[in-house]
């Protein structure tokens, strides 16, 4: 099945005999738990709850959530909360993890640990993001928004095969993936222009695996046809990408909150790269938007 909008991932994960297990790392806060309580309300998810047993009790009873959903784990320190919730995954108690209140740099620390940790030898930790825009005639990929700061060519090549990877979940056998640069020429001057042509040559050549993949694109090239041709750029990907790759963190970042603070944008995000996908949701993110997150999540849980 081909899914063309958010709302049919949620389709999919209701459909499943087997719901996928989250644990929440730390789930002492209301923002958390009311998107978890939502999926599990809704069938897409089984959900523990890791955290002050006290405090998790309290904010159910505050704000109304049904406690008796969850599975409670109680450890009352946040980084001992973190550990424990990536403990489950490696024990395969849980299919994909979430923080909670714990501060970032404890949670990615728990993930992260060479000892305990969940990402692989070599691995590389990365961001993707689904997008619904109303403007865009189909769900659009993107990376990285949120971890590499100046990817260089090794990272790129990563976040080409995760957005791939989520492609591919996604129903895209062969996704269309832009390089995004200020410019579609190859100047010497803009080293992502430069990078994005050989990542390019290395995709025509197979060595990318069952993608499309051209660039240096300028966004307008991307996602407009129009300005494609104009442009007399001719591709499949041309004005028909399903996947962008930006050159920054910046750059892609600016992109992502435009289009979710200005367009009206649905999103869902995730950290990939890890043996079990990852929710990291933004304080300012909206209760819609974390829940995208968990289904997306669970839709690419092993």
């Amino acid at each position: 099945m081909t899914i063309n909008k958010i709302d049919d991932i949620y389709e999919v994960l209701k459909q499943r005999p087997c719901k996928k297990r989250l644990v929440v790392s730390y789930a002492n806060d209301s923002h958390s738990i009311e998107a978890v309580h939502q999926a599990v309300k809704m069938g897409i998810i089984e959900a523990t709850l890791c955290g002050d047993e006290e405090v998790i009790r309290g904010v159910c009873a505050q704000h109304g959530y049904d406690i008796s959903l969850f599975q409670l784990v109680h450890e009352p320190v946040d980084t001992k909360a973190a550990v424990l919730a990536v403990k489950m995954i490696r024990e395969k108690k849980a299919d994909f993890i979430m923080k909670g209140l714990v501060s970032t740099d404890k949670y990615m620390h728990a993930i992260l640990n060479k000892e305990y940790g969940l990402l692989p030898p070599k691995a590389i930790l990365s961001h993707v993001t689904l997008m619904e825009c109303v403007n865009y005639h189909k769900l659009l990929l993107i990376s990285d928004v949120a971890v590499i700061p100046v990817p260089d060519m090794t990272q790129k090549i990563a976040m080409v095969k995760y957005v791939t990877q989520t492609a591919n979940m996604l129903g895209i056998e062969r996704p269309k993936i832009a390089l995004i640069s200020a410019t579609e020429q190859v100047l010497p001057k803009v080293p992502s222009s430069v990078e994005a042509a050989i990542i390019a040559k290395m995709g025509e050549r197979g060595q990318l695996g069952n993608i499309e993949i051209d660039g240096p694109y300028g966004l307008d090239v991307a996602i407009d046809a129009e300005a494609a041709a104009i442009k007399r750029i001719t591709s499949p990907v041309a004005g028909n990408a399903d996947c962008l790759i930006f050159p920054s963190l910046d750059a892609g970042n600016v992109f992502y909150k435009t289009n979710n603070k200005l367009a009206n944008t649905r999103t869902g995000a995730i950290l990939v790269g890890a043996s079990a996908p990852s929710v990291l949701s933004s304080r300012g993110d909206s209760m819609e938007t974390k829940l995208n997150s968990i289904a997306l999540a669970a839709l690419l849980a092993r």
